[in-house]
């Protein structure tokens, strides 16, 4: 006999506006807590240091998370020059300070050279495993981390504003899957000849997901129980958007709920949502005149 799970079966996305302090994990424990749910996972880690949108899949909607994951992201970040820390940002040990503070002619003449697919290397406190252990935990116990650049893509990069009394500039970024907006900041600075580090960064976008949508921590908090909190769920396909629906019949929304092709020549080829009237049935793939489940949603 099977165990039954604990908690309730709570299907939807919700999204979060992270404050300064709490990791991901910490959301995730408190919406799981706040809705009594039985699955609660969150699409793209946010460090403690930031802030912003933190997608929540609870059911159902983790199955959709790799589209989360990989989808494209907004952020808005500070960077603090002539210091560079080993964490490149302000939470950091300091290892260089007295660098020059670069003009704002200086930063715009080096901003297109991030624009595109670069090479960057994440910082050493990431999450990135190095021989089975976190990259952060080998650099808080003084280990040297020498990680392998990858290539990330930035879609846009501008300067927003300067302030020359802080030694400071704010940015807006608008970037690819695994870009750590740290090494950003840290080479950007490096190509202007200067030391620099992250000292504020927000996360106002990711895929479908934006701060019109956002709750508050606070918000989520006052929330007494499930039933109030259920009114700020957002739909389990909000993260397929991108993804052609495709409609079936009630008898071949069964058949793939068992796991079995069903044909339609009509299908166009690719990634789809199957969707009987308003139920998602399940994420597929048209292949010829067949098409095969790939994740089957049981709402």
């Amino acid at each position: 006999m099977a165990r039954r799970k604990k908690g309730d079966k709570v299907d939807g996305w919700l999204v979060v506006d992270k404050p300064t302090g709490p990791s991901s994990a910490n959301i995730v424990a408190i919406v799981k807590r706040c809705f009594n749910a039985q699955k609660v996972g969150h699409g793209g880690t946010l460090d403690p240091l930031a802030t912003g949108i933190l997608p929540i899949g609870l059911g159902e909607a983790t199955k959709t998370m790799p589209y989360i994951v990989d989808a494209t992201k907004e952020y808005e970040f500070t960077v603090k020059w002539g210091e560079d820390t080993d964490s490149d940002d302000c939470e950091g040990k300091f290892i260089h300070t007295g660098g020059k503070i670069p003009t704002d002619d200086q930063i715009q003449g080096v901003l297109s050279g991030f624009i595109g697919l670069i090479d960057q290397v994440p910082p050493a406190y990431s999450a990135i495993k190095v021989d089975g252990q976190r990259a952060y935990a080998l650099a808080r116990q003084g280990e040297e981390v020498a990680l392998k650049s990858r290539i990330v893509e930035i879609q846009s990069l501008n300067m927003v504003s300067s302030s020359k009394e802080v030694g400071s500039s704010d940015f807006h970024v608008v970037c690819g899957k695994g870009t750590y907006v740290r090494s950003l900041g840290r080479d950007i600075a490096l190509k202007l000849g200067t030391y620099g580090h992250i000292t504020a960064l927000r996360r106002t976008r990711v895929g479908p997901f934006g701060l019109e949508g956002a709750i508050s921590l606070e918000m989520l908090e006052d929330m007494s129980h499930s039933a109030r909190a259920a009114g700020l769920l957002q739909p389990v396909t909000t993260a397929l958007d991108d993804i052609p629906a495709l409609a079936v019949t009630a008898p071949e929304a069964a058949d793939i709920q068992m796991g079995r092709s069903i044909q339609n020549p009509k299908a166009k080829q690719g990634t789809c949502v199957l969707m009987n009237g308003t139920q998602p049935v399940a994420i597929a793939e048209a292949e010829a005149d067949f098409i095969r489940p790939l994740r089957v949603f049981n709402m």
